[in-house]
């Protein structure tokens, strides 16, 4: 009777202690997984804010690029192939787009066309900081002039390379104006190929997008030589 007792306390004394190994596991596995979020979070916390979009930009260069050496490979344009593979909705979506972050306004007074040049000549300027503080030392309170400062045009003196740029800028507009033209009124004898006014809109937007891809289909229906 004795040793059926003693035998019995042993098995539960080796259960207890089975439970208790198995809980002191449970423990350090527990610790172990804490740790690993803690230091994902930790990691998370110290990336930046745009990481996702960063990440989402490298994937679709990588895609792009992808792209255009399967094009290069079969020999093909890669613009062409591109440009087929856009709805004429979504072309017209992102036209939109563009235009309502470039608007386009037109010309409306002087000074509005003048203080649209100078902001997009500021922006395309890149200064040479170095330069910049170079002579910034070397004039001392003369860098900032103001009535009383005299002798400006020794102080400053135009580099070439400014003079270059000048000179290119004046081209580039010259070159640009050049080629504006007068906008032209409806042209009675164009070919009547839409039903109204909204279809006529439409199409135009077709022939905008896609107008150079078709040109030689619509030769060969008016030729009647398509296939």
């Amino acid at each position: 009777m004795a040793s059926t007792s003693a035998e019995s306390s042993v098995s539960k004394q080796d259960e207890r202690l089975k439970r208790l190994r198995e809980l002191h596991l449970k423990r350090n596995e527990a610790r172990k997984l804490n740790h690993g979020e803690v230091v994902e979070e930790d990691k998370r916390n110290k990336e930046p804010v745009n990481i996702e979009a960063k990440r989402k930009r490298l994937e679709w260069e990588e895609q792009e690029a992808e792209r255009k050496r399967q094009c290069k490979a079969k020999g093909q344009d890669y613009d062409r192939m591109k440009v087929l593979d856009i709805q004429a909705d979504e072309a017209e979506r992102d036209f939109h787009k563009r235009k309502k972050a470039q608007p386009i306004t037109g010309f409306s007074t002087y000074e509005e066309m003048t203080a649209r040049q100078n902001t997009r000549l500021t922006k395309a300027f890149k200064p040479d900081m170095k330069e910049y503080a170079e002579k910034k030392e070397k004039m001392g309170d003369s860098f900032y002039a103001d009535v009383n400062t005299l002798g400006l045009e020794e102080m400053h003196k135009d580099t070439e390379d400014g003079i270059d740029r000048m000179v290119n800028d004046l081209e580039k507009q010259i070159e640009k104006r050049s080629k504006y033209t007068r906008r032209r009124t409806h042209d009675e004898d164009a070919d009547i190929d839409y039903i109204n006014t909204r279809n006529a809109k439409f199409n135009q937007k077709l022939e905008r997008f896609y107008g150079k891809y078709t040109t030689e289909i619509k030769q060969n229906l008016e030729r009647g030589t398509a296939l």
